[in-house]
């Protein structure tokens, strides 16, 4: 009888790939079970089945149910083509029937290797019951039996041919718990080390013996289910060998029933799939494990996490999460290769503080993972953590760096748990103080106080972010201004430009907090636009009022000045506003000649060129050498407040303030003290020679019509030095 298949699966390209692979056959195709369901109909002819479960209208799920409930097809050996990780229909198309199964994507060497074993088998079926016929039809003629058992000879003689080449071995035996053995082929030996005979009838020992004691009873039950629904048999597991070496196999069978329904025997081949079991093993461990460091990955951490947590047991569950991310500041100096190392020491140190009950994971390259379960109570975790810090404080003493340990508690809920929700809430603990703390490691639990706090920060970013990409409604984004006074000539030479932010749902934001959010999420860049336009808007109306002298400084950050857009914008806006380039002023804080200085000072360079006034800010804070602040290209100093408050508390002839105020004026600069709010302050700085001041000592700072009010009372009546008004919050790092 000639093979003629049928592949039904709804992808052109799988159909087409099947039939050029198995062009030497008869092949029929179909895109959907509707149509399967209708060629089968059709064609009596049709043997073997490859039947794609996810096709549309009638799935592959119904077309077996159908298939099962008709007797016709009873002898159709249909192959199942799934999904590499949907094992679960690979199951249930065994209940129902199929004897195998082939995942996607096909390898062609695979899917022809399949192919040809169950076409054997299906020859060697089909050559039995050619057998049982010709045994039922003898007839007295002495030539047509001659030639019966000629073919009866070849067809033994191919099965010979067959099984002694078949990766593995051939049997019938007996449904009983010993599998005793009724026949068992040559390639015995090749897969269990023992010659056949030393199996039939349990001789020298039966195949039970041979199968691992783990699998024996999984094994027997499985065949027992199979036998009572009438469907082929198909199993992976391990066998020892005679050397003691553990070999997995794949056994494929079937029970043979008598007239009257009994289970005579059972018959099918067992194969050897060591190397297969090797591969997927082999690919299974590099899906689950980090590969520098051999520790469990994120995925094999969720998976975990997902079972342990469906086990509803009510024992205390925790995760400390480890944030090595300050490592990746050494790759720029030393190389990937050195912060991987660093890294993979990380590991092993961190290895020594595992347990039965303290599980290491790698969820990502920087960051560890440990789960704790069965501890006692908050001071446990505390305790572990701190060992933790200590063990990671030696390990990096020489570089110096450190990161942050964050810990969630695990509460019990009988409603599903959200594990990408705890893994983001353990990095967001985790990363709470790594630039903030003076500390190497500092500790933060996820809690309630916590999630206040990131809820409110994911509020302020939603906030910015509308007023990026959109005008803000109701001024959300606006500036105030606070005025610098002239000490030479008394009287207000500019205002400093000052960020501020108040929404309907957050009410007045606090620099301190929104500010380093703008420059965390890069919204500066876009936020940093709308400041300047509002900034130049201002000017326009000075200049309006006949202030066309006064000036606006505005705080650039180095995420700006390092963007190759910057300087054409801004050059572009002020055209476009038509300013007065001598009347905008720019900082910018002087720890950022770190960044990138050779860079910074070519932009600033630029900004001079075109009129442009800058200001170092915050002076006196920064990292940079007195050298390289000779360097730079700038026309004004301004004085930390921090220097200011020492007036307050310090013998004036210990402090420095003058100092810098000397320098400053040596190196060309003028100079702008800061936060000036008490009288002895004014006059310790008139004293030494300080150009410009700004503070609640002159003025907070104010809106746009009180600026234009304070500059005309100013020229009205000079100003009320003396009557300062406490501020708000620091204005210290509070600038745009």
């Amino acid at each position: 009888m000639p093979i003629k298949f049928l592949v039904v699966t709804d992808s052109a390209a799988d159909r087409l790939l099947i039939k050029n692979a198995l062009s030497e056959y008869s092949i029929l195709t179909a895109g959907d079970g509707g149509e399967a369901m209708r060629l089968l109909e059709e064609d009596e002819g049709i043997n073997l089945l490859l039947l794609d479960l996810n096709t549309p209208k009638i799935n592959g799920v119904q077309v077996l149910e159908s298939l099962k409930k008709n007797a016709r097809f009873r002898k159709l050996r249909t192959i199942i083509l799934t999904d590499h990780d949907a094992l679960e229909n690979e199951s249930k198309g065994l209940k129902l029937g199929t004897v195998d199964y082939i995942r996607k994507p096909i390898q062609i060497d695979s899917l022809k290797a399949r192919i040809n074993l169950h076409l054997a088998l299906l020859r060697a079926q089909q050559r039995l019951e050619r057998q049982q016929d010709s045994y039922n039809c003898l007839a007295p003629d002495i030539t047509e039996r001659k030639a019966m058992e000629k073919a009866l000879r070849e067809s033994e003689r191919s099965k010979s041919v067959f099984l002694s080449h078949l990766p593995g071995l051939a049997y019938r035996c007996h449904n009983d718990r010993d599998w005793t053995m009724l026949y068992v082929s040559e390639g015995c030996f090749n897969l269990t080390g023992y010659p056949p005979e030393s199996l039939l009838c349990n001789r020298d020992l039966s195949y039970n013996d041979l199968i691992a004691p783990e699998y024996r009873s999984a094994l027997w039950s499985r065949w027992n289910q199979v036998l009572t629904e009438r469907q082929p048999f198909k199993y992976e597991y391990e066998i020892i060998t005679a050397t003691g070496e553990r070999k997995w196999v794949l056994e494929l069978g079937q029970g043979i029933y008598n007239a009257q329904g009994e289970v005579e025997a059972l018959e099918g081949i067992i194969l050897d799939i060591s190397d297969r079991k090797a591969i997927e093993n082999t690919l299974k461990y590099h899906n689950e494990h980090n590969r520098w460091t051999g520790l469990y990955n994120r995925d094999y951490l969720v998976s975990l996490l997902k079972k342990e947590i469906k086990l509803k047991k009510k024992s205390k569950k925790a995760l400390i999460g480890i944030n090595l991310s300050m490592v990746q500041l050494l790759t720029v100096n030393y190389g990937f290769q050195y912060s991987l190392n660093l890294i993979i020491r990380a590991a092993e140190a961190l290895r020594q503080h595992c347990a039965a009950n303290r599980l290491l994971f790698q969820p990502r390259e920087n960051r560890f993972v440990f789960y704790l379960f069965d501890y006692k109570d908050q001071s446990e975790l505390i305790e572990f953590s701190n060992a933790i810090i200590e063990t990671l404080e030696s390990l990096f003493l020489t570089e110096r760096i450190g990161g942050g340990i964050g810990i969630l508690e695990i509460e019990h809920s009988d409603q599903e748990v959200d594990i990408d929700l705890l893994l983001r809430r353990l990095v967001i603990a985790s990363e709470r103080f790594v630039s903030l703390s003076e500390k190497a490691f500092e500790i933060c639990f996820y809690d309630a106080e916590l999630e206040a706090l990131v809820n409110r920060e994911r509020d302020i970013m939603e906030a910015l972010n509308h007023i990026a990409v959109d005008e803000p409604t109701n001024d959300e984004l606006f500036l105030q201004y606070q005025p610098i006074l002239n000490l030479r000539t008394g009287s207000i030479c500019g205002f400093e430009a000052l960020a501020r932010l108040k929404t309907e749902k957050l009410g007045l934001v606090s620099p301190l907090e929104f500010i380093s959010i703008v420059e965390k999420t890069k919204l500066i860049i876009p936020i940093g636009e709308k400041v300047m336009s509002k900034a130049f808007r201002f000017l326009n109306k000075l200049k309006a009022h006949g202030y066309d002298e006064i000036s606006v400084s505005i705080n650039v950050s180095v995420i700006e000045l390092l963007n190759p857009a910057f300087t054409s914008r801004l050059f572009a806006l002020i055209s476009e506003m038509q300013v007065n380039p001598k009347n905008i002023g720019i900082e910018i804080t002087e720890s950022i000649f770190a960044s990138d200085f050779e860079c910074i000072n070519k932009v600033i360079e630029k900004l001079r060129d075109a009129g442009l006034q800058i200001a170092i800010d915050d002076f006196g804070t920064g990292y940079s050498s007195l050298a390289r602040e000779r360097e730079l290209t700038v026309d004004c100093m301004k004085i930390d407040k921090h220097f200011i408050d020492k007036l307050l508390c310090t013998d004036l002839n210990k402090t420095i303030t003058s100092d810098i105020i000397s320098i400053s004026h040596k190196l060309g600069h003028c100079t702008i003290a800061e936060g000036v709010e008490h009288e002895i302050q004014l006059q310790y700085l008139k004293e030494h020679n300080c150009d410009r001041i700004q503070g609640y000592l002159i003025s907070k700072p104010l809106d746009e019509e009180e600026a234009i009010e304070f500059l005309k009372k100013n020229e009205q009546n000079g100003l009320p030095l003396g009557s300062r008004i406490s501020p708000p919050y620091p204005e210290k790092r509070t600038r745009r």
